[in-house]
């Protein structure tokens, strides 16, 4: 009996030195270029003072067909920046960890209804995340992202 005790203590004491030697596991980066959900855009994440910031940097289609210039944000409900260039408008806002591992929450501009909703995004891998905008903590749609190599 003596000698199990002694080799499940050896086997706890090495799973602890162990856990020490290799540290913590470090939560995933979600900085970098991610294409949206339909894959006709792509948002650069960055860091900005502690919280996750997100530009839109490339449209798939980036002129308005009607007009054949740079689409821009016609349906911001702030009239002075409707006539800014789509890419370059911010649309993942001041996103602050969240307590859950790899998941961050804040707001979401959503361009094509000009409107801010409160929202969240979560790392589900290395490369796919998932965005997710609130109305009310109860109307939620989720769009999954990829990230752009």
């Amino acid at each position: 009996m003596k000698n199990y005790r002694k080799a499940a203590l050896a086997i706890g004491l090495a799973a602890i030195a162990f856990s020490y030697l290799v540290g913590p596991t470090a939560a995933a980066d979600p900085t970098g270029t991610w294409y949206t959900g339909d894959k006709d855009s792509q948002v650069r994440i960055t860091n900005c003072g502690g919280a996750l910031c997100g530009t839109l940097v490339w449209l798939k289609e980036p002129n308005d067909p009607a007009t054949g210039r740079p689409k821009t944000d016609k349906n911001n409900a702030d009239a002075s920046k409707q006539s800014r260039p789509l890419i370059g408008v911010p649309i993942v806002l001041g996103m602050r960890p969240s307590g859950t591992p790899n998941q961050w929450t804040g707001s979401v501009y959503n361009a094509s209804d000009g409107k801010t909703y409160t929202g969240s995004f979560t790392l589900t891998d290395a490369n796919t995340a998932e965005l997710k905008g609130c109305v009310l903590a109860v109307l939620c749609k989720s769009q999954t992202w990829t990230r752009a190599k």
